[in-house]
């Protein structure tokens, strides 16, 4: 039979490529030009926490960030009547903000109750030291829950799905180092989301964090503590669906801010 010829021979057997092989005449060389492959980062899924217990949501420098998550601390027939009652007597206000000579109503409604004054978003919330009697025996039971003793309370009505708040740490310097928060939902479920916060590298961008979602039932005591302040932010944010109202009471210490510093 006929022998097969050379060049075919040495393809098959995965001899140097046509151009390569001394013998051929000199041909134009092409370079074909391929990109580096990239690591695909993909946006992290939040994860949820739906169920009663003690999270560890990160260690770091600051310390350890820790929420506490107990749902029905108040039986769902006390937090009925409470919820009317709290809605009623109340006295729930609208802060006005103003950012860049623009004013702007805040989507949801407050009330603040301490002997000393608190002031976040660049507005001030007066003292109030006049406790709703309530609000009194809420503020013994989540102390004898958690152990943790509070002299303050910023009360927050969501009218309907519509009210919200945006991403922010409760770190004002009258907080203190590491606050506890001890926030106890009443009324229709909202999700409130956290996110931790970017690393230095990542240049304040917040696309690739961590991100938590957390339903708030009626009843439900959330207690924030550790570094979750200095580490995380936090929001309820608007809902596509309609929504009924929501309070939510978020206990926690202030201190004296002298001449307007916290010593």
């Amino acid at each position: 039979a006929p022998k097969a010829p050379v060049a075919s021979s040495l393809a098959l057997a995965g001899a140097r490529p046509a151009w390569r092989q001394k013998d051929q005449p000199h041909t134009q060389k092409q370079f074909v030009f391929e990109k580096p492959s990239e690591v695909e980062r993909r946006v992290p899924e939040a994860g949820v926490i739906d169920k009663p217990g003690v999270y560890e949501l990160s260690k770091g420098p600051t310390g350890t960030s820790r929420i506490h998550l107990i749902p029905g601390f108040i039986d769902s027939e006390q937090a009925d009547w409470m919820f009317e009652q709290l809605l009623q007597d109340i006295p729930w206000g609208q802060r006005t903000h103003i950012r860049q000579e623009v004013s702007f109503e805040e989507p949801r409604l407050t009330s603040w109750y301490g002997e000393l004054p608190y002031t976040y978003s660049r507005i001030t919330m007066q003292p109030n030291p006049n406790w709703h009697p309530l609000l009194t025996v809420l503020k013994e039971r989540i102390e004898e829950f958690t152990g943790h003793t509070f002299n303050s309370l910023l009360c927050n009505l969501y009218r309907n799905e519509k009210d919200s708040v945006d991403w922010h740490s409760d770190n004002e310097p009258s907080l203190g180092k590491n606050p506890v928060i001890a926030s106890l939902s009443f009324g229709a479920t909202r999700t409130f989301e956290m996110r931790k916060k970017p690393s230095p590298e990542e240049d304040g961008d917040y696309t690739y964090v961590e991100r938590l979602r957390i339903p708030l039932d009626h009843g439900s005591l959330l207690v924030m503590e550790g570094a979750t302040q200095e580490d995380w932010q936090h929001r309820v944010p608007k809902e596509y669906h309609s929504r009924d109202e929501r309070i939510n009471l978020t206990f926690r210490i202030i201190y004296p801010e002298p001449d307007g510093v916290w010593k």
